[in-house]
C-alpha cells in the first residue's frame, strides 16, 4: 500500500510540473500580448480601428446638423423682419413642400443617414460586417461605398461555388486617394436616377480608382431614345444623334464631330465619325504607305484560324465591322474622351469594352485569336507601363494567335527601345514594315505569331 502511494504522488509532481511547463511556455508568467488577445478577445474589435475616421464621421453629423440650425433660425429671422409683407402675400402649397423637402427634410435625411453610419466595431463577427473593421472602409464617411466593400459573407454560412466564405467587392487603391471624388459618385438615393456623372466615373478610373463599386441608382437615356438602325445598316450608317446623351460633350450631334469642326471635343482618331472615310480603312491600298496592312492579307497567314479577337486603341469600330464582315467577332476597348465613343461603337452593332489602359484584360489564359491595335499605343507611353500592357496581352492571346500592331509611331531615337519591347516575347515575325511619318519620327506596323511555349 506504501509503494501505491509513492508511486501515485511521483505521478503526482511530474503531471505538476509538466503543467506548470505549458504555462510558463504560452506565457502565463510573461507579459504576452498575444496570449491576452486570445483569451480576452473582446479586444480585437478594436484592433485596427480607425478613430480619427470615426471623429470625422461624428463631426460631419454635427456640421450637418449644426447648419440646418444656422439656415433654419436665418429664414425665421427674415420671415419676422418682412412680417407685413408675408401676410399679403400667398404661398402656394408646392412651393411650401418645395421648401420642406430641400431645406428640412433633404438635410435631416443626410444626418439621420451619417448617424446610422458611426458604429464601433462588434465584439463577435456577424453576418456582412468584420470582426476587425477593415482600414480601408474607414476611410470613407458615404455609407453607400461603406456597405458595398464590406464583405458579405454567404447566406446559411455554406461556402459559396467560388471556394469563399465572403463575397470581396472591389475597388483600386486609388480610389482612397481620390476619396472626394469617390463620395460624390455615391452619394445618391438608392432606387433613384443616377446624376448624369458618366464624367466623374471616367475621370475616377483614369486616375486609378478602377474598378469602381457599382450603384443602385437607375441609369439615365436620352429622353428621344430611338430604336437602333438594323444590323445590315447600322454597321456604316451614322447613328442617330438622339440615342445619345450629349450633356458632357462640346459637340450636340454627330455630324458637329466632323474632322473639319476644330472645336469638336477630342483630337484622336480624325474623321473615325465620317463613314466615307472609315469605308476605306484596311480594305484598299490607294494612296496607303507599306506600314497600312489589309485584312485580308493578315487573315490569309492563317486562313480559318482568326475567330475572336481585340481592337485596343481609340476608334468608333471601324475594325471590328471590318472584321465581322470576315465572320470574325471583335471586340473594341473605348473610352468617351470628348466624343461618345462607346456608344458610336454599341449603336453600329459592335461591343464596345468600357475600360482603361491601366486595367487588367477581363480575359481569361490563351483565348484570343487576335490583338489590334492602332492610334492609341504610341511613343508617348511609358517603356514599363507598356511592358505590363504587353505582357498582358500575351496573356490573353492564344498559342498561333496573331499580334498586329498599326501604325505605332515614336521618335526615331527611341524606335530601338521600342522595337525590343515587341520582339521580346520572340514571336514568329510574318510582316514587318517602317515608314517616316515626318522628319523626326517614323511608323512602325508589326504582324507577329504567338509560340506554343508548351510546357
Amino acid at each position: 500500500m506504501g509503494w501505491l502511494q509513492l508511486v501515485l504522488g511521483v505521478l503526482v509532481i511530474i503531471v505538476s510540473f509538466a503543467n506548470l511547463f505549458r504555462f510558463y511556455s504560452t506565457g502565463f508568467f510573461l507579459h504576452d500580448e498575444d496570449l491576452c488577445r486570445h483569451f480576452y478577445s473582446s479586444k480585437n474589435a478594436y484592433l485596427g480601428f480607425d478613430a480619427k475616421a470615426l471623429s470625422d464621421r461624428v463631426q460631419e453629423v454635427l456640421s450637418k446638423m449644426a447648419s440646418l440650425q444656422d439656415k433654419l433660425e436665418s429664414t425665421v429671422q427674415q420671415m419676422e423682419k418682412s412680417k407685413d409683407t408675408l401676410d399679403k402675400t400667398h404661398i402656394s402649397k408646392l412651393e411650401y413642400k418645395k421648401y420642406l423637402e430641400d431645406e428640412v427634410i433633404q438635410p435631416l435625411y443626410s444626418a439621420h443617414i451619417s448617424l446610422r453610419q458611426i458604429r464601433l466595431p462588434k465584439v463577435e463577427g456577424i453576418r456582412n460586417s468584420t470582426m476587425r473593421e477593415e482600414p480601408l472602409i474607414n476611410s470613407f464617411i458615404v455609407e453607400e461605398i461603406r456597405k458595398y466593400i464590406t464583405p458579405k459573407e454567404n447566406r446559411r454560412g455554406k461556402i459559396n461555388i467560388f471556394g469563399s466564405e465572403r463575397v470581396y467587392n472591389t475597388i483600386g487603391h486609388a480610389c482612397v486617394s481620390m476619396k472626394k471624388e469617390l463620395e460624390e459618385y455615391m452619394n445618391y438615393d438608392i432606387g433613384s436616377f443616377c446624376k448624369d456623372d458618366w464624367n466623374l466615373a471616367q475621370k475616377l478610373m483614369i486616375n486609378g480608382c478602377d474598378p469602381l463599386p457599382r450603384r443602385r441608382c437607375l441609369t439615365r437615356a436620352s429622353k428621344l431614345y430611338q430604336k437602333p438602325y438594323p444590323i445590315n445598316e447600322s454597321l456604316w450608317r451614322l447613328p442617330d444623334g438622339r440615342n445619345v446623351r450629349w450633356s458632357n460633350y462640346q459637340c450636340r450631334n454627330f455630324n458637329c464631330l466632323s474632322s473639319k469642326n476644330p472645336k469638336r471635343g477630342y483630337s484622336k482618331c480624325t474623321g473615325c465619325f465620317e463613314m466615307e472615310k472609315e469605308k476605306v480603312k484596311w480594305v484598299t491600298t490607294n494612296g496607303s504607305l507599306p506600314v497600312d496592312f489589309l485584312i485580308n492579307d493578315v487573315l490569309a497567314v492563317k486562313p480559318g484560324e482568326i475567330r475572336i479577337g481585340l481592337d485596343f486603341g481609340i476608334g468608333t469600330g471601324t475594325f471590328a465591322a471590318r472584321m465581322r464582315e470576315q465572320n470574325v467577332t471583335v471586340i473594341s476597348t473605348a473610352l468617351n474622351l470628348g466624343a461618345p465613343f462607346c456608344e458610336m461603337i454599341a449603336l453600329r452593332g459592335l461591343i464596345p469594352l468600357y475600360v482603361t489602359l491601366n486595367q487588367r484584360l477581363p480575359f481569361f489564359d490563351n483565348t484570343m485569336d487576335l490583338i489590334h491595335t492602332t492610334g492609341f499605343l504610341d511613343g508617348w507611353i511609358d517603356l514599363q507601363l507598356m511592358d505590363f500592357m504587353l505582357f498582358d496581352w500575351d496573356r490573353v492571346l492564344r498559342p498561333g494567335g496573331l499580334l498586329w500592331i498599326d501604325r505605332f509611331f515614336c521618335n526615331r531615337k527611341d524606335l530601338d527601345d521600342y522595337m525590343y519591347m515587341f520582339l521580346q516575347f520572340r514571336y514568329k515575325k510574318h510582316k514587318w514594315a517602317i515608314s517616316p511619318k515626318s522628319k523626326e519620327e517614323v511608323y512602325l506596323s508589326v504582324l507577329l505569331e504567338k509560340p506554343p511555349r508548351s510546357l
